[in-house]
């Protein structure tokens, strides 16, 4: 029976959907978690890529103040009570005036689980193009450019990198469609798939705590976290149970993310492709030894799911997840 849920929650993730978030496995040190909010100790940023048929880009012209005249992609601060989609849709109505929808994820960015900005790849679905007799507090004005001739100045080089990425996407998808998933997370936390392969299997590290699942790691918010970024975390858990300095840990992407945004919650859960491998291989065929009884290695065996998870880690095929 325990296989049969592990089976399920694996195909649930691997999916882009979420599950909810019971417990952590793996908090910090320093102090109790306390619940996360929006003004008040996170700042979740949106940011939207639109190209369209002609190879052309949505930007926005600035208003602020520090960076009046300068073009930008629509972003902006999220707010308590909405969802990432919400949040983006209101950012793109206010400062482009077009109404939209999203397409998938494209990245998640972060700098400690304090600040994360969510990019998303969206087409128009109505509204009319803000001009410069429509120009606020929001935007001066937004309009079609080229991708290979984007007005200047910009605002910040960072768009070029996220312009390309939409390009890609709509040229050949990296991953599947995604979009963030309504579920009430307390805390910034990440559920771990982490994964082990050799030439004839593949094992996923499982947490024995209760109902045997998909582990969860707590990320937190000290000085030193924050500069590590949310991989502090992961490494974190991995160090309570496993003997790091002989083995190679790399963070492939997420798979998808968890938000709800209603009622005061404001935490997010990211579902993280992780793997573990022996720095000097050699012949090892299994996975390297747990310590304690709070993990285990699960062994995949139902041949669909083992090629899910392979066809991921081979491909690459997750949503980058960048400092």
């Amino acid at each position: 029976m325990a296989e049969e849920g592990l089976a399920g929650a694996l195909t649930t993730v691997l999916g882009g959907s979420g599950l909810l978030v019971q417990s952590c496995d793996s908090e910090p040190a320093s102090k109790p978690l306390s619940p996360v909010r929006l003004r008040k100790n996170v700042c979740y940023v949106v940011l939207a890529v639109f190209l369209n048929e002609q190879d052309e880009v949505l930007m926005i012209q600035e208003a602020k103040r520090e960076c009046r005249g300068t073009w930008y992609l629509p972003a902006g601060r999220m707010e308590p009570g909405e969802t990432i989609v919400e949040a983006m849709q209101r950012e793109v109505k206010e400062e482009a005036g077009l109404l939209c929808e999203p397409v998938t994820l494209l990245s998640v960015e972060e700098r400690g689980a304090a600040w994360i900005r969510f990019v998303f790849l969206a087409r128009p679905t109505g509204g009319v193009l803000k001009t410069s007799k429509d120009a606020d507090a929001e935007s001066l004005q937004a309009g079609w450019y080229p991708r290979v001739s984007l007005p200047t100045p910009l605002r910040a080089h960072d768009v070029l990198h996220l312009v390309e990425l939409g390009a890609r996407f709509c040229q050949q998808a990296m991953h599947p469609l995604i979009l963030p998933q309504e579920l009430p997370c307390s805390v910034v936390c990440q559920r771990l798939v982490t994964t082990f392969t050799s030439l004839q299997a593949v094992w996923v590290l499982v947490g024995t705590v209760g109902t045997p699942h998909l582990p969860i790691t707590a990320c937190g918010f000290t000085p030193m976290e924050q500069r590590g970024g949310i991989k502090v975390a992961i490494l974190r858990l991995l160090q309570e149970c496993l003997t790091l300095h002989n083995l190679a840990v790399e963070t492939k992407g997420l798979l998808g993310l968890q938000h709800l945004g209603k009622n005061h919650v404001d935490g997010v859960c990211l579902n993280v492709l992780v793997t573990v491998a022996f720095r000097n291989p050699g012949i090892q065929d299994e996975p390297p030894k747990i310590r304690g009884e709070n993990y285990f290695w699960w062994k995949v065996m139902e041949e669909d799911l083992q090629k899910q998870l392979l066809h991921r880690l081979q491909e690459s095929s997750v949503i980058p997840l960048n400092r």
